[in-house]
């Protein structure tokens, strides 16, 4: 399955996986969206991407964390 940036929730458990140790509170989106990028199944336009759904994603991280 290709990932695109709505894909919010699956794309924050490959980064869990990919990233367990970051500091996901603290994260600049500017790190957040290169590491998506960076994920084997990602496959979106990166200027489809916005401070609204990286948010999104780094919200739906920090829960899958809990």
């Amino acid at each position: 399955m290709k990932l695109r940036w709505t894909d919010v929730a699956d794309i924050a458990i490959e980064l869990e996986e990919a990233h367990p140790e970051a500091d996901v509170e603290n994260l600049r989106f500017t790190d957040l969206w290169k590491w998506v990028q960076a994920l084997p199944n990602f496959a979106d336009d990166p200027n489809k991407s916005n401070e609204k759904i990286l948010e999104a994603i780094q919200m739906a991280w920090l829960k899958e964390r809990e």
